[in-house]
């Protein structure tokens, strides 16, 4: 294992970190269905321009980013297990096990956007795959996701179609029926999550409890034909040598251009379509979690193969090392971002999100990137690793050779 290779996915984990926090930052002002639509729970100034400029760059582009990475960092953690005499693959299990106790805490504690339990339970998942060779894993993690999205976009299609008929006053009787039913189970749901959003923090955890204590669960269904190719993907990409600068600067110019042309293109004409309609709740949810699968891998390759090009260059200036070494430290600063962000607009702390409009939520994003960028550097300058990553290791090792 190079020190090069890891400083790069590092750099490239950084970046992702980074914008996941664009799109985290609404689920942390607001019920869970405000990541789906500017209209939920209802529609406000400067809310709209936020929603598309955010679903543009970063919705699921940068989760897609940091999934194809964490399947690479599976791969990197097996070699440097078996290294130490280990069985790279059961202390690979192990270390997942823990990652789903800290997932399901992570969610109970503090927030329902978790993804450390979904991620632990695709992991396993793959791993009983990890041996196969780039070709195979690539091929079989991006068939799992065209066919599963495929299968999917028919239906999403057809909801799209008959929802869109009953906004027109055309639609069948059965269709106006689910449409309203839909907009009782949203209403609903805003309910419940504005309850627990403005509760004290022991009083959120027994609302959790009480309503969705299966949530991280039901979350890794509805995920799993995402985040499992995306997995065996970035699996594979890591064997073919994309992290260690086995790809030519050909290669990466042309996925890049590739990736985030076509990709973005699909994203433009969807978001279009959507703003031109003034975001329909049924076709939100269809966009949001079935037609924007392709275009958001085509764009996390894209940017995953730009950054990579970038890299040699950044390597050695400020900001590359300032993003690697928050990349290194991504377990701490996605737990501590969710800590800095709950306890600025949950009731239990500034209670922010009980009155702050939807479009100043920008605003707090330089914070979210500061605090992931501030201290890395410092820490990592006396510790081999984060906080929370010291503990995860220990854990993950306890009691083992």
């Amino acid at each position: 294992m190079s020190g090069t290779r890891i400083a790069a996915i590092d750099f490239v984990r950084g970046v992702a970190l980074l914008g996941i926090l664009t799109i985290n930052v609404t689920g942390f002002w607001g019920p869970t269905l405000a990541s789906f639509s500017p209209h939920l729970p209802h529609a406000e100034a400067g809310g709209d321009a936020w929603f598309l400029i955010a679903f543009v760059l970063f919705e699921g582009k940068m989760r897609a980013l940091f999934t194809l990475l964490f399947g690479a960092s599976m791969l990197l953690f097996i070699e440097a297990a078996e290294r130490r005499g280990a069985r790279g693959a059961w202390m690979q299990a192990r270390r997942l096990l823990w990652l789903a106790l800290f997932g399901y805490a992570h969610y109970l504690l503090l927030w329902w956007g978790d993804i450390l339990f979904p991620y632990a339970l695709c992991g396993l998942c793959a791993l009983l795959l990890y041996r196969l060779q780039a070709a195979p894993l690539a091929a079989m993690g991006l068939a799992l996701f065209l066919l599963s999205h495929g299968l999917d976009t028919i239906g999403a299609v057809q909801g799209i179609a008959a929802e869109q008929a009953v906004l027109a006053g055309h639609g069948l009787a059965a269709d106006r029926i689910d449409e309203q039913d839909m907009m009782m189970r949203i209403a609903a749901s805003l309910a419940d999550d504005r309850s627990v959003l403005v509760a004290p923090f022991l009083a959120a955890i027994r609302l959790r409890l009480s309503q969705a204590p299966w949530l991280p669960f039901q979350t890794t269904v509805s995920t799993f034909t995402e985040t499992l190719p995306l997995m065996l993907i970035g699996m594979g990409l890591y064997r073919s040598g994309l992290w260690n600068g086995a790809w030519s600067r050909r290669a990466l110019k042309a996925t890049m251009i590739g990736g985030i042309g076509i990709g973005g293109a699909l994203t433009l004409g969807l978001a279009a379509w959507i703003a031109a309609r003034d975001f329909p709740p049924r076709a939100m949810f269809e966009v949001m979690q079935t037609l924007t699968a392709l275009p958001h891998l085509l764009m996390a390759l894209g940017y995953a193969a730009g950054l990579m090009r970038l890299w040699p260059r950044l390597a050695p200036t400020r900001i590359g090392v300032m993003l690697a070494a928050a990349g290194r430290c991504a377990f701490t600063n996605y737990l501590g971002t969710t800590i800095l962000m709950t306890a600025i607009f949950s009731g239990w702390g500034l209670g922010l999100a009980g009155w702050m409009p939807r479009g100043w939520l920008p605003l707090f994003i330089p914070l979210g990137w500061a605090a992931m960028l501030c201290w890395p550097q410092a820490w990592l300058a006396r510790h081999r690793q984060g906080p929370f990553e010291a503990v995860w290791r220990a854990l993950t090792w306890w009691g083992a050779r």
